[in-house]
Order: C-alpha cells, then structure tokens, then sequence
C-alpha cells in the first residue's frame, strides 16, 4: 500500500501522551505541512499559536470539555482563523482553509509517530471569547481548534471506516 494512504488510515485521534518532548523541529515540521493545505484564492488567512507553557495548557483544557489532554500532551497547536484575510465576498472560507490545515497537521504528526487530536473551538460561542482571552488574540482572530501533540501512551489499529451505503453514483 502507498505510504500516503497508509499514513491516513494510521491517522486516530490519541488523548493519552508520554512525558516524552516535542522538539521544535517536530513541531515546525507538523507546521510546514499544515500550511501547505489548500487555501481558497490562496489567502492564506490561518495563522497559529503554539503553546508549551502548561499553565497556558491548563487553561485552555479548562475551558473544553473533551480537551483534558491538553495537560498532558507536551504542545497545544491553535490554528487560528482571520476572516479579513480572505475573500471579501467570502469571508467564511477560512473555515475551510484551517479544516485542510488542520488534516494536514495532523497526518504530518501520524508520519512523524507523534499523537495528535483536533478538539473544536469554532463556532462554540462560549469557548471563542476565553480561548481568544487567555492566548492573547488580537481582534479579528479567531481560534479554530485545540490541536494536542505529543507522544502516544496509547495504541489505536488503523482503520478507514469506509461505508459503502454513504456513497451515491451520479445522483443521491
């Protein structure tokens, strides 16, 4: 099988992490591939915040429900979204450029044997304003997601979950 797809299919979302570190090799290598998604127009309008600190880690854990991990997971990835660098007519496709680079970063880091999860930040309102607070975001910034990395202290199978009853030829 082609790494490509192996990689993908490889790719499960890991809430338990190893103390072990991320270098800032890693972490810029996970970036480089986020940021060659796709882009609409090729705007470019996700920027991200990297955060080590744990205090920073537990704050953001704090304000998600199913982003605990944040704690123990070394690095929290935010990609973070600027509508005003986008389509004036389209504002709202920056939603789909930080999805493709959030795929993106997240296989890169399955190739690397690094762990990865995307908890959902956009659009729950009560979760913008506090992520926005505690990173510092300038207005106009939106945080997309919760992006943990690390170690993996846990093992998933591959799997596509591929299903057949989902996919219509031609017409629905």
């Amino acid at each position: 099988m082609d790494s490509a797809l192996e990689t993908i299919y490889a790719r499960r979302s890991i809430r338990k992490y190893s103390d072990r570190p991320v270098t800032d090799e890693q972490v810029e290598t996970v970036l480089r591939a986020a940021m060659a998604a796709p882009s609409a127009g090729n705007y470019k309008p996700v920027s991200y915040v990297v955060v080590r600190d744990p205090e920073t880690r537990q704050a953001l854990a704090d304000l998600h429900t199913y982003a605990k991990m944040l704690v123990q997971a070394p690095v929290c990835i935010v990609p973070c979204g600027e509508p005003g660098k986008t389509f004036a007519t389209q504002p709202e496709f920056w939603v789909q450029d930080a999805s493709a680079a959030t795929e993106n970063l997240l296989l890169a880091a399955t190739a690397l044997g690094l762990g990865a999860v995307w908890c959902g930040v956009y659009p729950v309102e009560n979760r913008l304003g506090p992520a926005s607070e505690v990173l510092g975001l300038p207005p106009g910034v939106i945080p997309f997601a919760f992006i943990a990395v690390g170690w993996p202290a846990e093992t998933k199978a591959p799997r596509t979950q591929y299903e057949a009853s989902r996919v219509h030829l031609e017409r629905w």
